[in-house]
């Protein structure tokens, strides 16, 4: 009897001090706000091989991008035209200008829809393959590529996501052939010395933060 009066009397102290704690918890947790994944530029890399004169391949980059994931798995990357990095600063400038056209087109958009599931229930440590249709905007035109990627979870907070391949860009898909054939008689080539179609390979670090609302 008088075990069974100490239980009663446990059970009342225990669940109001639970019942405390699941209230806190909930309070806690609702303050807590995981904000959009955001793209680290200093950390990332957009890269496209040019080749001329049959084997000579030369590596470019742009040095400007930005970009987020959502929460609902909505990707944007906006990359700065005119940031393109080829080693020489005329060619840099002739590229901006006559391939680009920076002044009518200054940007190049990324827009996919990724399952922000297998963001989410991805472990820590893990990597995936998966495709995602990337809807590409480039220089007045859109196009849609399906691209092979592979996410690795390197922290809660960071993620790498990395092309498996490079994804071949061809210059009449974004009407850049005219632009092409103006590099190729300012470099007094031939008109077969500049390849049409182009590697583009990339690899974006991620990162989260966690902010009280």
């Amino acid at each position: 009897m008088k075990n069974a009066l100490k239980h009663g009397r446990i059970q009342r102290f225990i669940n109001p001090l639970l019942t405390l704690s699941l209230l806190t918890f909930a309070a806690v947790s609702a303050g807590v706000h995981a904000e959009n994944w955001q793209v680290n530029a200093g950390h990332s890399n957009i890269s496209f091989v040019s080749t001329k004169k049959v084997d000579i391949a030369e590596v470019h980059r742009f040095k400007q991008l930005q970009g987020s994931l959502s929460e609902q798995g909505q990707l944007a990357l906006v990359v700065d035209l005119a940031s393109v990095d080829t080693g020489i600063s005329i060619r840099d400038e002739r590229m901006a200008s006559l391939l680009f056209e920076v002044a009518k087109f200054p940007k190049l958009e990324l827009t996919a829809q990724v399952n922000p599931k297998l963001i989410d229930d991805l472990p820590l440590g893990a990597t995936l393959v998966t495709q995602v249709a990337v809807k590409i905007h480039l220089h007045g035109l859109e196009q849609t590529k399906d691209i092979d990627v592979l996410v690795a979870k390197l922290t809660p907070s960071k993620l790498v996501v990395t092309s498996m391949k490079p994804v071949i860009v061809m210059a009449d898909e974004f009407n850049l052939g005219a632009g092409v054939n103006k590099l190729r008689d300012i470099a007094g080539l031939s008109s077969s010395s500049i390849s049409m179609s182009v590697p583009v390979s990339f690899v974006l670090t991620l990162s989260q933060k966690v902010s009280n609302k």
